[in-house]
C-alpha cells in the first residue's frame, strides 16, 4: 500500500494518545448503554427489551456503514474524516442525552454509531500507516489500549455516574469527552491511503474463506451478547453490585487479552476459538444459578471476560492467511462482523426478555454458544483453493 507521507507525518506518543482516546470514548458508550438499561426504560417508558434495541441498532448502523463509508470517503483526508466521525458520534450523543423520546434516542444512536464507524477503523489505519514498520505493533496495541481502558474502567465508571446523576448524564460525560477527544484529532498529521471500492470489498467478502471466518465471528461473539446486553437484568444487579462486576468483566478481558497471542501461537487460532466459545457456553448456563450471588456471578463474569478476549483475535490471525493479498479490507469486513455479532446477541436477548422469559437468558446464551461451536468447527474446513499449477519452464 502506498502511503502520501512526508517526514514529518509520523505519530508521535501524544498523538497516539489522542487515538486511544477516541477509542476509550467510543469503547465507554458501547458498554455503559448495556450497564443503564433498566433506567432508560423507565424514563423512556418502554420495555427494557425495547430498551435493549438501542444496542442492536448501533451495532448493526456499525457493521452496515463501516465497509460503505470506507469505500465513499476512501480519498479523504484521514484526519479529516478521523474529526468528522467524532463530531458525527457527538451529534449523536447529544440527540441521545437529550432526547424526549424513545423515537430521537433511537435516532441518535443510529447518528452516533455512523459516527464511530468513521473513527473507529480509520484510528487503526492512522496508527499502523504513520508509524515506521518496526513499531507499527506498539502503536496498534497502543490504540487498543483505549477500548481495553473502556472495558476495565470507563463502563463501570459510566454506570456508576448514570446512578448518581442519571443515564442522561452519564451520556452527557461522553459527549463532553467526545468533544475533547475530536478537537485533540486536528493536532494529528494528514495521510492519504489508496481508495478501495466497495465493489473490491464485496469481492473479498464473498471468498469462501473469507467469509467462513466472518461467519465465525458472528456466531461465536451473539451468544456473550444475548446475557451481557441485559446483566443488570440477568443478575438482578442494578445497584454498586453492578459496577463491581463490570469490573470484574473488564479485568477479565484485560488478561485474556494478555494470553491470547501466545495462545494462538501455541496452539492456533482455531483451537483457541473453540476453547473461548466452549469457556462462554459453561458461563452462560451458569447465570441462572448465579441470580443474585455475588460471589458465582463475579467468578462467571472474570471468566466470561476471559473468554471473550479469546474469539476475536483468532479471526483477525486467520484473515491474514486466507485474504494475504487483502487483509485491510478482511480485517475491516471482520469489524463488521463483529457488530453483527453484538447485535444478533442484543436482539435474541430482547426477544427472550419480551417474552417474559428473562430468567431463561443464560440457557439460551449457553445454547447458542454450543451451536457456535460446531459452526466454528465446520468452517475452519474451508480452504483456499490451490493455487493453477504453472506450465514447466521449458
Amino acid at each position: 500500500m502506498i502511503i502520501r507521507r512526508s517526514s514529518n507525518n509520523v505519530l508521535s506518543g501524544p498523538q497516539l494518545g489522542i487515538l486511544a482516546a477516541g477509542t476509550f470514548t467510543l469503547g465507554v458508550d458501547a458498554f455503559v448503554v448495556a450497564g443503564l438499561l433498566p433506567q432508560i426504560a423507565r424514563d423512556l417508558d418502554v420495555t427494557p427489551a425495547t430498551a435493549g434495541q438501542l444496542t442492536t441498532a448501533f451495532a448493526l448502523t456499525y457493521a452496515i456503514g463501516s465497509p460503505v463509508l470506507a469505500a465513499v470517503t476512501g480519498r479523504w483526508d484521514r484526519r479529516a474524516l478521523l474529526a468528522l466521525g467524532l463530531a458525527t458520534f457527538l451529534v449523536g450523543m447529544v440527540a441521545q442525552a437529550a432526547g424526549p423520546t424513545y423515537g430521537v434516542v433511537l435516532a441518535g444512536r443510529v447518528v452516533a454509531a455512523l459516527g464511530a464507524a468513521a473513527f473507529q477503523a480509520n484510528a487503526y489505519a492512522v496508527a499502523g500507516l504513520l508509524t515506521p514498520e518496526a513499531r507499527r505493533a506498539r502503536s496498534l496495541a497502543a490504540v487498543t489500549a483505549g477500548s481495553t481502558l473502556a472495558a476495565l474502567l470507563g463502563a463501570p465508571l459510566g454506570v456508576l455516574l448514570g446512578q448518581s446523576v442519571g443515564w442522561r448524564g452519564s451520556l452527557w460525560v461522553v459527549a463532553g469527552l467526545a468533544a475533547v477527544a475530536g478537537a485533540c484529532v486536528l493536532l494529528l498529521p494528514s495521510a492519504h491511503v489508496p481508495p478501495t471500492s466497495l465493489r473490491t470489498r464485496l469481492g473479498v467478502l464473498v471468498r469462501p474463506p473469507v467469509l467462513a471466518v466472518l461467519v465465525t465471528t458472528v456466531v461465536v461473539l451473539a451468544p456473550m451478547n444475548v446475557v451481557v446486553a441485559y446483566l443488570p437484568l440477568a443478575l438482578a444487579d442494578d445497584g454498586g453490585r453492578l459496577v463491581a462486576l463490570l469490573v470484574v468483566l473488564g479485568v477479565g478481558q484485560v488478561v485474556g487479552n494478555r494470553l491470547v497471542g501466545r495462545l494462538v501461537d501455541r496452539i492456533g487460532p482455531v483451537r483457541v476459538t473453540l476453547a473461548g466459545v466452549g469457556l462462554t457456553a459453561v458461563c452462560l448456563g451458569l447465570v441462572g444459578p448465579a441470580h443474585g450471588e455475588p460471589v458465582l456471578a463475579g467468578a462467571l463474569l472474570l471468566a466470561l471476560g476471559l473468554a471473550s478476549a479469546q474469539l476475536i483475535t483468532p479471526s483477525q490471525f486467520r484473515l491474514f492467511a486466507v485474504a494475504p493479498d487483502a487483509p485491510t479490507v478482511a480485517l475491516g469486513l471482520n469489524g463488521s462482523a463483529i457488530y453483527v455479532g453484538m447485535a444478533l446477541g442484543a436482539a435474541v436477548g430482547g426477544a427472550v426478555v419480551g417474552a417474559g422469559h428473562t430468567a431463561s437468558l443464560g440457557v439460551i446464551g449457553a445454547a447458542s454458544a454450543v451451536a457456535a461451536a460446531g459452526v466454528t468447527w465446520a468452517a475452519a474446513r474451508v480452504r483456499r483453493p490451490a493455487p493453477a499449477p504453472q506450465p514447466a519452464v521449458p
